[in-house]
């Protein structure tokens, strides 16, 4: 019985590990995410030109990239807050239009949120408690 069933279990183990191989291959090499103010929660983030929110979620493949630029009123430190480690050259994004690429080297699911700073300029407000950023990635 066992001998009769081998071809198709042979099979769908194939079929599965093709998708698993297709699946990161068809992750995208590279992202954009975007910072921006808003009145109600202060700031949120873009990924690729998509909608603004304060928690994203991006997949790419091992060995891709992601540029932040900070088109805030108040600066922005990225913080990985788990996953595996990585260096971020520059983290501080200090002016608007300050950007940073983020490279991952290691598949894994990386964690990120910002630290504001303080705004460029006097007299802006909002409504609302401010917008925590998150940001997971996913590494294949």
């Amino acid at each position: 019985m066992f001998f009769k069933r081998m071809p198709i279990l042979l099979a769908l183990a194939l079929a599965l590990g093709l998708a698993g191989a297709a699946s990161a291959a068809s992750a995208p090499g590279h992202a954009s995410l975007l910072i921006r103010h808003q009145t109600r929660g202060c700031h949120t983030w873009s990924v690729n030109g998509g909608p603004f929110k304060a928690s994203q979620s991006i997949t790419l493949r091992r060995g891709g990239w992601l540029t932040v630029t900070d088109n805030d009123v108040m600066s922005h430190k990225l913080v990985l807050t788990s996953g595996p480690a990585l260096r971020i050259a520059h983290p501080m994004l200090n002016h608007t239009g300050a950007s940073v690429k983020v490279t991952f080297a290691k598949p894994g699911v990386y964690h990120f949120t910002t630290k504001p700073g303080e705004d460029y300029m006097s007299g802006v407000k909002t409504i609302g408690e401010d917008n925590v950023l998150r940001l997971t990635v996913h590494v294949s």
